[in-house]
């Protein structure tokens, strides 16, 4: 099985759920049933700093939101999929087009629907807040809940495990915009 460390010196692919992962899991419905939705500027770095690493973002959702959409692509996820009842097929089917396998795979979920994947990712996380069926499974528990820099902290976990440091990531991006 390895360590948890060598779990995640393998990922190479991180797929997240959205609702009480990337959120807290509320809803907030203005007052023409328009859903929104309030995401961790700090998770949203964490994403950013595994992307410039080289590594593929995925979010798979059962909902579908423009919100979620936007987030999407202001942080540069590489595959977004929305409306999705049955996650495993999808990312299976992700992990072909990337030739990759699921030890190369980490996801993060909250939830029981989520489980399905938990049970076959290389590395099985959740956020501090997930339900307890979640949480028997995962190897990665984030001291944090969704929404409040759960990701974030997985994202800077994975980095390191790979000898990676995400302050040079930064520092490096900074760099190459100065010189462009």
């Amino acid at each position: 099985m390895g360590s948890l460390n060598e779990k995640a010196a393998k990922i190479k692919l991180m797929a997240f759920d959205v609702d009480g992962v990337f959120t807290d899991g509320g809803l907030v419905f203005d007052e023409n049933g328009k859903e929104t939705k309030i995401f961790n500027a700090k998770d949203g770095q964490g994403i950013v700093c595994v992307e410039k690493a080289g590594i593929i973002t995925v979010i798979i959702t059962a909902r579908e939101n423009g919100t979620v959409e936007a987030r999407a692509k202001n942080l540069g996820i590489t595959e977004l999929h929305q409306g999705i009842k049955y996650k495993l097929p999808v990312l299976e089917e992700i992990t072909r087009k990337y030739n990759l396998t699921m030890e190369n795979v980490s996801y993060m979920g909250d939830d029981l629907p989520d489980i399905c994947i938990l049970e076959c990712a290389g590395l099985a996380c959740c956020p501090n807040d997930a339900v307890s069926e979640v949480k028997q499974i995962c190897d990665f528990i984030s001291s944090k809940d969704g929404g409040h820099g759960a990701i974030r902290e997985l994202c800077d976990f994975v980095l390191k495990c790979k000898n990676i440091e995400p302050l040079e990531i930064v520092k490096n991006a900074q760099r190459t915009a100065i010189n462009e």
